[in-house]
């Protein structure tokens, strides 16, 4: 409710960007731009909406942007799924995106939780 640079999960997310960027920056992703560029969409998506969700202070409006950047990371853990099934990504970096998207997604869940209670009081 101010600051979004100051929150943990912004930094996680924007760097979850920054790593999808990188990664798809390469390989058989070159020559896929539709693909491309929707999963840079999706990852990009993630710390857009929980900076506009922080900047909008303690309202309803906030956690809509929260649950928007939630959809955003569902739709792209859906899509290193498929890059992976199709060989756009090695099984080595599919797991570190994984891991990173499972703990961000948890971290997404309580913000939501924790900012609906406060809502709700």
């Amino acid at each position: 409710m101010g600051n979004f640079h100051n929150m943990e999960i912004w930094k996680e997310s924007k760097n979850l960007a920054v790593k999808i960027y990188k990664l798809t920056n390469k390989g058989k992703f070159i020559n896929d731009l539709s693909f491309r560029d929707q999963i840079r969409k999706a990852a990009v998506s993630i710390p857009s909406n929980l900076a506009e969700g922080e900047e909008s202070g303690l309202t309803k409006g906030s956690l809509r942007y929260f649950h928007i950047a939630n959809g955003s990371l569902a739709e792209l853990r859906t899509q290193i799924e498929i890059a992976k099934e199709i060989g756009y990504i090695r099984d080595t970096e599919y797991i570190v995106v994984q891991n990173n998207m499972t703990i961000l997604a948890k971290r997404l869940m309580c913000l939501i939780q924790f900012r609906q209670r406060k809502l709700d009081t």
